[in-house]
């Protein structure tokens, strides 16, 4: 699929894919110099890019695994949503979930970005839903090993 990515600033780096079976590509900071966030703070990273989200499809924006991980960085809206008609800055809202500072270096991957295919609904109200063997069970109903 091919999809058109605006610099804002030529110093911003393109998304990249870190294997070729990877599902998400990379976004970097596009930050000057090193950042420092806060225990359990939030900071609104700056990526210099605008995309445009074929229609019928979502961007969606999620931690990268070595930062959550390893370091507690991770979006702070946990996904962030670009919607197919969104012409905006991509912008990270990375949180610190640890005690410790965290520190991000100019140009550090942030994020990744996924291509999803989007179903939009058609709600309808009913007085009925129909019956399933789980019914209303919720918060671990279907049982642990």
């Amino acid at each position: 699929m091919d999809v058109k990515i605006k610099k804002l600033d030529p110093r911003a780096k393109i998304p990249t894919y870190g294997s070729a079976d990877a599902a998400g590509a990379d976004l970097y900071a596009l930050i000057d110099e090193a950042l420092t966030i806060p225990p359990h703070g939030t900071e609104l990273i700056p990526t210099g890019l605008s995309v445009e989200i074929p229609q019928g499809h979502v961007g969606l924006i999620f931690a990268r695994s070595s930062l959550g991980t390893k370091r507690g960085l991770a979006p702070a809206n946990k996904v962030g949503v670009i919607d197919a008609d969104y012409r905006g800055q991509i912008m990270v809202s990375l949180h610190n979930h640890t005690d410790e500072p965290q520190t991000l270096e100019a140009f550090e991957r942030i994020a990744q970005l996924v291509l999803v295919p989007l179903v939009r609904a058609a709600f309808h109200e009913a007085d009925e839903l129909s019956e399933t063997d789980r019914g209303e069970g919720g918060f671990g109903s279907t049982g642990r090993k």
